[in-house]
C-alpha cells in the first residue's frame, strides 16, 4: 500500500515542478534582447562613407549596354533610346562606395570600383564633391587607395581587428546600391575564411545582410562601429542580393596599407606551386599526412629550388606558422619580406625536412589560357604532341599527351581537367605517345582513382580522377560553373 501512495505522491510532485519550471522558462525566453537599433552606430559612421563615381572616355567605342552595367535598373530606357548600343561619345560610367580612414584624406575602396577610371568622383556625406587621385591599387587582393583634398575636417573611421570575429556577430554594411545613396543593412556572418576561387590571396568574410552592385568598397561594421571588412562580391543568379555577400577582412587592408600608400603593392615569393591534398592523393603518393601544402611544381631557379625543395614535398610549416591547409600558404609568402631568411618545414614521404629559404620578390604571371569542351570514359579527349600542334599552341613540351576536350559532368571536368593541359604522367608513369596513355587507362576497372600530373602554362600539378562507367551524357543548358551559380563583383 505505501508503495501504491507514493506513486502519485511522486507524480503530484513531478507536476508542480513543471508548474513552477516552465513560466520560469517562458519569462526567460520574454527577457531575452531583441536586435539593438544600430541607429546611434550609423549616425557616427555615415559621415566617413562616401560615395565614389567614375568616368571613363569611351569615345570610339562600341557600347552594348547600359553605363551602370547589365543589371542596371535603368537599362531598359537606355535599350529604348539607343537600340541597345549606348552613343560612341558616351562616358561610360560606374558607381561605388569608399571610407575614410585618416584626416589626410586617404579613402579606402575596391580596386574594381575604380580600375580603369579616367576620373574619379568622391561625394562625401555632407555633399562635398572632390575629385579624387589613385595612390595605390591591389587587383590580387581587389583593394584600392585614392586621396582627397578636403575643404573641410574630416572623419575617418577606426578600422577593427577581423580577426576577432564570429560566425553569428552581428555587422552591419553601409554603401551605396545602385547609386541611391548611402544605404544601410544588417545582418550576421554567415562564415569566415571563404576561398572562392577568385586568386591566391582571398579569404572572404560571408555575410547575410543585403550587397548590391555600388555597395562594393563599402564599410562592413561590427557592432562598436569599426570597420571590420570591405563589402565586395556577391553570390547571385541574378546579379542582385540573395543574401549571400562576401566581404574583405580589414586585416588584409590593414596588411597592405603602408604598400598602398607608397603606390606599389610587393610581395614574397616562395617559387613552388602548392596544392590541398585529399584522400585520395595521399593515398597514390602514399603521404601519411592529413594537412599541409602539397608542391605541384618547383620554378626553376626559384628560391624553393635553390634551397632543395621538390615537386611532391607537403609543406607544413612556414617561417614558424603551422601550414593547415594550402589555401594559407600563398597569404604567408605573400606578406614575408623580400630577401628575409625563413624556415619551411615538409614532408618527404616519411622523413620530416627543413629548409632555409630566402623570399624573392613576385613577378606578374600571365593568366592560363581558357578553352572550352565537351566529350568521352574520364571524359577526355586527348591527342598527341606534334611539332605541328607544340608550334600551333606555343608549347615547351615537344612530345607527350595533350587534352583537346573535356566532357561536361564528367571525372576530368570535377578534376578541373582543362583543354590545354598536357598530361606529364598518369601514376607516376611519363606518357609520351598516345598509344601509351591508351594502354595505361585500359588497366583501370570503374571505381579506381588515378593520379594525373599535368602541366599547365608551364606550371604542374596533381590531380586525381576516379573512373566512371561508360555512360552517354545527355546536354546540359548554359555553361559548367564550379560554383553552379553567377557570382559577380558588387
Amino acid at each position: 500500500m505505501r508503495t501504491h501512495q507514493a506513486f502519485p505522491m511522486g507524480c503530484l510532485a513531478f507536476g508542480l515542478c513543471l508548474l513552477l519550471v516552465m513560466p520560469a522558462d517562458h519569462a526567460a525566453q520574454a527577457e531575452q534582447p531583441s536586435p539593438p537599433s544600430f541607429s546611434q552606430l550609423v549616425q557616427k559612421a555615415k559621415p566617413s562613407v562616401v560615395n565614389i563615381s567614375t568616368a571613363k572616355d569611351a569615345r570610339g567605342e562600341s557600347q552594348v549596354s547600359s553605363p551602370f552595367g547589365f543589371e542596371d535598373p535603368y537599362r531598359g530606357i537606355f535599350e529604348r533610346f539607343f537600340g541597345g548600343e549606348i552613343p560612341n561619345d558616351y562616358n561610360e560610367g560606374g558607381l561605388g562606395t569608399g571610407f575614410i580612414i585618416d584626416e589626410e584624406g586617404h579613402i579606402l575602396t575596391n580596386n574594381h570600383v575604380i580600375e580603369g577610371a579616367d576620373e574619379i568622383k568622391v561625394t562625401l556625406d555632407n555633399k562635398e564633391e572632390h575629385i579624387a587621385r589613385v595612390i595605390g591599387r591591389d587587383a590580387k587582393t581587389d583593394l584600392a587607395l585614392v586621396k582627397i583634398k578636403p575643404d573641410s575636417d574630416l572623419t575617418p573611421l577606426p578600422l577593427g581587428d577581423s580577426a576577432e570575429l564570429e560566425a553569428g556577430d552581428w555587422v552591419v554594411a553601409i554603401g551605396n546600391p545602385f547609386g541611391l545613396g548611402n544605404t544601410v543593412t544588417a545582418g550576421i556572418v554567415s562564415a569566415e575564411y571563404r576561398h572562392l576561387g577568385t586568386g591566391p590571396y582571398e579569404s572572404f568574410i560571408q555575410i547575410d545582410a543585403s550587397i548590391n552592385p555600388g555597395n562594393s568598397g563599402g564599410p562592413l561594421l561590427n557592432t562598436s562601429g569599426e570597420a571590420i571588412g570591405i563589402n565586395s562580391a556577391i553570390f547571385s543568379q541574378s546579379g542582385a542580393s540573395v543574401g549571400i555577400g562576401f566581404a574583405i577582412p580589414i586585416n588584409t587592408a590593414k596588411q597592405l596599407l603602408p604598400q598602398l600608400k607608397g603606390g606599389k603593392v610587393v610581395r614574397g615569393w616562395l617559387g613552388a606551386l602548392t596544392q590541398g591534398l585529399t584522400p585520395q592523393i595521399e593515398s597514390k603518393l602514399g603521404l601519411n599526412v592529413d594537412q599541409g601544402a602539397l608542391v605541384g611544381y618547383v620554378v626553376p631557379g626559384g628560391p624553393a629550388e635553390k634551397a632543395g625543395i621538390r615537386r611532391g614535398d607537403v609543406i607544413v610549416s612556414f617561417d614558424g606558422r603551422e601550414v593547415r591547409e594550402h589555401s594559407e600558404l600563398p597569404l604567408l609568402i605573400a606578406v614575408t619580406p623580400v630577401g628575409k631568411a625563413v624556415t619551411v618545414v615538409v614532408l618527404r614521404k616519411e622523413q620530416r625536412m627543413d629548409f632555409d629559404v630566402t623570399i624573392g620578390e613576385l613577378a606578374e604571371l600571365q593568366e592560363p589560357r581558357q578553352a572550352s569542351g565537351a566529350k568521352p570514359n574520364l571524359g577526355l579527349t586527348v591527342q598527341e604532341i606534334t611539332p605541328e600542334l607544340a608550334n600551333a599552341y606555343g608549347l615547351t613540351e615537344k612530345t607527350g599527351i595533350m587534352v583537346i576536350d573535356v566532357e561536361e559532368d564528367s571525372a576530368g571536368a570535377e578534376a578541373r581537367i582543362q583543354p590545354g593541359d598536357i598530361v606529364l604522367e598518369v601514376d607516376e608513369t611519363p606518357m609520351r605517345t598516345g598509344q601509351q596513355f591508351g594502354k595505361k587507362l585500359d588497366t583501370y576497372e570503374p571505381g579506381e582513382t588515378i593520379l594525373f600530373l599535368i602541366e599547365r602554362e608551364q606550371v604542374t600539378l596533381y590531380v586525381t580522377l576516379t573512373v566512371r562507367e561508360r555512360r552517354r551524357v545527355a546536354p546540359r543548358e548554359g555553361k559548367f560553373s564550379p560554383w553552379g551559380r553567377t557570382r559577380g563583383f558588387a
